[in-house]
């Protein structure tokens, strides 16, 4: 019975796709380019034209399939697209289902032969996931289609380092559409912060020497004894006049969260550390939690843990949690994150220091991986009708005027009607009771973008918190990282290398995990323990992985050139 069932199962959540994604691909017809050029007036280099004639518009339908933020409106209803389809007369009907359905339903799009959608927007495609149905033939090879996508054709001629990032090293194909954001944040996540005034109360209680009250203002640099003792007076006093001395958090982060997280703490010991602990120095694929730098960072800022300078909850907090708790009553006296004023009430208080200069004198932060450039964004399948019309369709995604509204919403909605001076698109105030984010993530559906330093100097004006950021980690991050240190890019592997990956990376992630969060929560890590987790780690397969991401790394550097 249980067998019956789950068949039973199945077969309905197939015809769910089939009663979802109106005409069968059966009943379209897959036209030559002569054809749609003729009947349909199909038009792919003038990409200020539509794309199709009026007959095109009533007569052709893509069907693509999303998920979608649950605080975003349906992609039919968004005016964004709807403005997109007045402009080329390309007609995408868009199925849309929550991240949590797709993550539960992708094999079974996938292994639907008889009734997919012509395309995944929003896919999440991994190397791997992109090996494996290339190779049986499922996805559409998109660089054989160059010639109908102007503008992506362009980025990969200007771009070559854009272009290795997407192509399968198995075949030379691109096989997804990337989105690219590049405004140089992802690669610094993280800031400090600290409350001024409850320093200048540390100052005046004479709890702390070196620094003066015209000194807490943005910059303050601190070395790790100063660091020390202002904590330890935050913890011992009632900093917020509340009445109670227990309810100040000294030192705050969310750890291993993806911003705003404790790897900074590390650069206190020069080391460049990151979540993956793993950085280019010198064009060597380094891994920081092999270097006995990394055991004495661990053990000191372990001992910060114990003496309750480093909040304890800040080890199992999630980012919501730690963005509520800063609102209201202040309590934090420093914590990691871009920005201040994503975190607490009132961010005046707050400066933003240097990076806490080390025992030894060294002064660096942290390198993230998070790339600006996402591959796997979007896939199309090879059996869509008219590709080539949806392929130029998408590639309309790429010229900035669109990547803004598709980034962050559309004109007249999020952005102005009227330029500014410049010719610029300018975003319209924040209508009452809403957040920017609220507004962005109802308005827009995100996904494939180009967004550059040409589109941020002569397209659209970034938005304020954005350029806060910049202008903040120009200061105060990017002195800091030698130009020895390089974030590690998006590779590319062979099946050989992702098969190399599988039997070995989770293990050793599962293995670092699990010590580290002991070490740091149980007073450190003592030599003994310390060699041997070297030693096992080498045995569970470090200079494997190793080696295939350095493989990766130097056809990447030598192919990007």
């Amino acid at each position: 019975m249980k067998k019956t069932g789950v068949i039973i199962l199945v077969a309905v959540m197939l015809l769910s796709f089939a009663a979802c994604g109106g005409k069968k691909k059966d009943d379209r017809t897959n036209n030559s380019v002569a054809n749609l050029t003729e009947k349909y007036g199909y038009q792919w280099t003038d990409t200020t034209k539509p794309i199709l004639n009026e007959t095109g518009a009533k007569e052709i339908t893509f069907n693509v399939y999303s998920s979608k933020n649950a605080s975003a409106l349906d992609y039919n209803d968004m005016k964004v697209m709807q403005d997109l389809f007045a402009s080329t007369n390309v007609n995408v009907s868009w199925e849309n289902v929550s991240e949590s359905v797709y993550t539960t339903q992708k094999n079974l799009i996938f292994g639907n032969t008889s009734d997919r959608p012509d395309a995944i927007y929003h896919a999440g495609m991994s190397a791997g996931e992109i090996i494996k149905y290339a190779k049986r033939k499922v996805l559409l090879p998109i660089s054989d289609y160059l010639e109908y996508m102007p503008n992506f054709k362009k980025i990969l001629e200007d771009r070559p380092d854009i272009k290795k990032q997407l192509i399968n090293v198995e075949d030379g194909k691109i096989y997804s559409l990337p989105r690219i954001e590049e405004m140089g944040l992802l690669q610094y996540p993280n800031l400090l912060f600290i409350n001024k005034s409850w320093v200048n109360k540390v100052i005046e209680a004479g709890a702390v020497t070196g620094i003066t009250a015209a000194d807490v203002k943005d910059g303050l640099e601190l070395t790790a004894a100063q660091m020390e003792n202002i904590l330890k007076y935050f913890r011992d006093n009632d900093m917020n006049g509340n009445g109670k001395v227990n309810d100040e958090r000294p030192m705050n982060f969310v750890y291993n969260n993806w911003q705003g997280n404790q790897c900074d703490l590390y650069g206190m010991f020069g080391l460049n550390d990151n979540l993956e602990h793993r950085v280019i120095v010198d064009g060597r694929v380094t891994y920081t939690v092999v270097d006995d730098r990394f055991k004495t960072a661990t053990n000191f800022i372990s001992k910060w843990v114990t003496d309750g300078l480093i909040d304890k909850v800040s080890f199992e907090q999630s980012q919501d949690n730690f963005l509520a708790n800063g609102k209201g009553l202040e309590i934090y006296g420093a914590f990691y994150w871009w920005e201040s004023e994503t975190v607490v009430s009132h961010p005046e208080n707050y400066v933003v220091c240097k990076p806490i200069k080390g025992p030894e004198g060294d002064q660096t932060i942290c390198v993230s991986n998070n790339p600006e450039t996402g591959t796997g964004e979007v896939i199309v399948f090879r059996d869509c009708p008219n590709p080539e019309v949806l392929l130029t369709y998408f590639d309309r995604y790429y010229m900035p005027e669109i990547s803004a509204q598709i980034n962050y919403g559309p004109i007249g909605v999020v952005y102005e009607e009227e330029r500014d001076e410049k010719g610029m698109l300018v975003q319209k105030p924040i209508p009452e009771g809403m957040t920017a984010d609220e507004l962005r993530l109802q308005n827009a559906p995100l996904g494939i973008i180009y967004l550059n330093d040409y589109a941020w100097k002569n397209v659209l004006n970034m938005e304020p918190r954005a350029k806060l950021r910049l202008d903040r980690l120009e200061l105060y991050a990017d002195p800091f990282v030698p130009e020895s240190v390089k974030p590690v890019p998006n590779l590319q592997f062979t099946l050989e290398e992702l098969n190399t990956l599988a039997n070995y990376e989770t293990g050793i992630n599962d293995y670092i995990t699990t010590n580290l969060i002991e070490w740091l929560l149980k007073g450190g890590v003592r030599d003994n323990v310390w060699n041997d987790f070297k030693a096992r780690i080498n045995q569970i397969g470090l200079p494997q992985v190793q080696k295939v991401f350095q493989d990766a790394y130097d056809r990447y550097v030598s192919e990007s050139k």
